[in-house]
């Protein structure tokens, strides 16, 4: 009896100290769990890029260099007010609009598409800002009207989304083009679209794929779709991508080969290795059970960012919550998918593991709008 009492007596310690560590990561404006599924997800990302980029010791000093900066901008962004963000969303819309722009008239070039903007010691994608600039436009704009939305509604939102994707579209840099425009077309989605819109929406893609494929894709594009079909077309040109990759991670087998012990990506077969085609090394060197591992982190960070939108207090934060944590599943379902041949190669790297400077962060800032959505009902509360 005097030992239940006892415990009964520590009770308001634990109490206490629950409540100071909540107060810690309210303070500091740091969703714990998404911190954790980030940080093994960094963790088991360097891991993999150390095997798939040739165990170049410059490779990681980069990378672990841009993920010092991604985490530094996640933190600093999660500091900032919601409203803040909110009211300033559009300007960021314009300025990225204005970048496109100068890329086409004064962009750097290379492999044949113009896609930078060089700062003499330095160089930048102004299209990675559009990757986060679009659904906080979206968000901004339906948060301040009656959902579900109105067909100009409907109609001014196409338009924010697809002038962005039309001039990343010209670089030509159709991966990017798409991953914007389906981040824009998620908010329109959550905002609450009408199902026969979205039939509507079906059949004008429909009609419009065959001027797009005689009018508006280029050669290099038609033949990605066509190696999707049939790989072995091309053995020895646009199919050994694909081939190798589905080499790499049928050999993996179950239990893999071991780390830095994958033949396709150590002796150079598997082109891209460290980019477009890294889960072609991690299945191989992992095997199934190293891939199982990664998508489940991926899943866990999916779900926190989920429970994130649905707590969320407002239509913007909702919104945008929703916009960012499923764009983020949209960039690792094409990854795999055309890893494993079964969607066209489009140039989208697998997020948090690929090679990558300022995806990377602009993929972190994504993560710091989450933390900040993630404690705004706690500073709501704590200011009531």
């Amino acid at each position: 009896m005097r030992r239940a009492k006892d415990f009964v007596r520590h009770l308001p310690d634990s109490t206490e100290h629950l409540k100071k560590t909540e107060s810690f990561w309210r303070i500091v404006h740091i969703d714990p769990l998404m911190l954790i599924g980030l940080a093994m997800l960094t963790a088991f990302g360097l891991i993999i890029l150390y095997s798939a980029g040739g165990q170049s010791a410059y490779l990681m000093k980069r990378q672990i260099v841009f993920f010092a900066i991604a985490y530094i901008v996640m933190f600093g962004v999660a500091q900032v007010n919601l409203d803040f963000v909110r009211r300033w969303s559009v300007w960021l819309y314009l300025l990225g609009i204005v970048l496109l722009i100068g890329v086409i008239l004064f962009g750097v070039g290379a492999k044949g598409a113009q896609r930078w903007i060089s700062l003499g010691f330095f160089r930048f994608q102004p299209s990675e800002i559009l990757k986060i600039a679009v659904p906080l436009t979206v968000a901004a704009y339906f948060s301040a009207r009656v959902l579900p939305p109105k067909i100009p509604h409907v109609v001014v939102c196409l338009a924010i989304v697809t002038i962005p994707a039309v001039l990343i579209f010209v670089q030509p840099d159709m991966g990017t083009a798409l991953m914007v425009a389906v981040s824009g077309l998620i908010g329109l989605f959550l905002a609450g679209l009408r199902w026969r819109y979205i039939g509507f929406s079906l059949l004008l893609i429909a009609a419009a794929s065959w001027p797009m494929w005689n009018f508006v894709m280029h050669d290099y594009q038609k033949q990605r779709v066509l190696t999707l079909l049939d790989p072995e077309v091309d053995i020895h040109g646009s199919g050994w991508n694909i081939i190798q990759s589905k080499t790499a991670i049928g050999s993996g087998g179950v239990d893999g080969k071991g780390w830095l012990q994958g033949t396709q990506s150590q002796l150079d077969f598997l082109p891209e290795s460290h980019t477009d085609f890294i889960i072609a090394v991690l299945a191989e060197e992992f095997g199934l059970k190293g891939v199982v591992l990664l998508l489940t982190i991926y899943l866990f960070i999916i779900f926190r960012g989920l429970f994130i939108a649905i707590a969320a207090q407002t239509t913007f934060s909702r919104l945008l919550a929703g916009s960012v944590t499923m764009t983020f599943f949209v960039y690792v379902f094409v990854n795999i998918g055309m890893v494993a041949g079964l969607l066209p190669i489009v140039g989208v790297p697998l997020p948090l593991v690929s090679l990558g400077g300022t995806s990377l962060v602009t993929l972190m800032l994504g993560f710091g709008l989450l933390m900040a959505i993630a404690t705004e009902k706690k500073r709501v509360s704590v200011n009531l």
